[in-house]
């Protein structure tokens, strides 16, 4: 197998995690699989890694300069959250009635126009929709955040990944009000609410870690690439019908299935599906490799906006 071991502690470094860490990476390796160690390096690099062998070393002035601008990061989402409203009448309330209008379109013509025999069909969009605005709504801004905020970048230093976090991190919060209209959905649609809810938070990080992974390498290229803006509008809209979220995926053809099983949303849909409108056990298994494609792709997601960053000043 090819095993990653992600820990904040390996040798030199002396504690148990440190300790139970290198103990894995050996027996691993001596049972013929290839072991890699994801760790914190303690040296002083100019580099955002180093690579030792099977060792990488990501460079912690990054999580560090995170942690000293978390009140930054605080205030940038609640910036995002209010810049979404403002001049707004209704305000926040735009967070129910958005995804509450669309499910009601949906509703209507799937159900009523073509006649879909869906149980409880209002449910079982309302379930697909509000995580798919979430995403979508995520990767659009992300995709326009560093040409938004091109003036700032150029005169003031901050971690600039502060940036795409926020979009997403603020979308995630408006995500969470708007699952009170599933809630809602379910409740007075005689569904209720079943015990698997606890699962909610797990889904919730599986698809925020894929987001802040897109939200990286989108909004470092659209600096370079300004087409890509307007192109993941496009390629957002060809995977909303690639995605089930107006259909049941058994009703795709055994020939086309591939294309929901390469598709991330699919597996974060269904396990939202599952929670609420199936009121099942949700399938734990692809959502946690999902979680672990998903922190890597951050990694890679964040060397790549590392690399890019260095040019934004020019570019802006």
């Amino acid at each position: 197998m090819r095993i990653g071991i992600f820990t904040d502690s390996y040798p030199p470094q002396i504690n148990g995690v440190a300790t139970v860490s290198a103990l894995l990476n050996k027996v691993f390796k001596e049972h013929g699989h290839e072991v890699y160690v994801i760790t914190v390096s303690n040296s002083k690099l100019t580099q955002p890694y180093e690579v030792n062998g099977n060792i990488i070393g990501i460079s912690s002035k990054a999580i560090k300069n995170l942690y000293n601008y978390r009140e930054l990061l605080k205030t940038n989402v609640k910036k995002e959250i209010r810049g979404k409203y403002k001049n707004s009448f209704l305000g926040v309330l735009w967070s129910f009635l958005n995804p509450l209008l669309q499910i009601v379109v949906y509703a209507v013509v799937f159900q009523l126009i073509l006649k879909n025999t869906k149980e409880n069909y209002a449910i079982f969009i309302c379930c697909g929709l509000i995580p798919w605005t979430f995403f979508s709504s995520a990767i659009s801004r992300a995709a326009f955040t560093m040409v938004e905020n091109g003036n700032i970048i150029k005169k003031v230093y901050f971690p600039r990944e502060i940036l795409p976090i926020s979009i997403v991190t603020s979308e995630a919060v408006t995500f969470l009000i708007s699952t009170l209209i599933i809630i809602g959905f379910v409740v007075f649609g005689g569904i209720g609410i079943s015990k698997y809810i606890i699962f909610y938070p797990l889904v919730l990080l599986a698809q925020y870690l894929l987001l802040i992974a897109i939200s990286f390498i989108v909004s470092s290229i659209s600096v370079y690439v300004r087409d890509l803006q307007h192109l993941i509008g496009v390629v957002l809209q060809l995977l909303f019908y690639a995605t089930p979220i107006v259909y049941a995926a058994e009703a795709i053809p055994d020939n086309f299935k591939w294309m929901l099983n390469i598709n991330p949303m699919t597996y974060v849909i269904n396990a939202y599906r599952d929670i609420f409108y199936n009121q099942t056990m949700i399938d734990v298994v692809p959502l946690l490799i999902l979680i672990a494609v998903s922190i890597v792709a951050c990694i890679i997601g964040y060397l790549i906006f590392n690399k890019l960053q260095k040019g934004f000043a020019e570019q802006l």
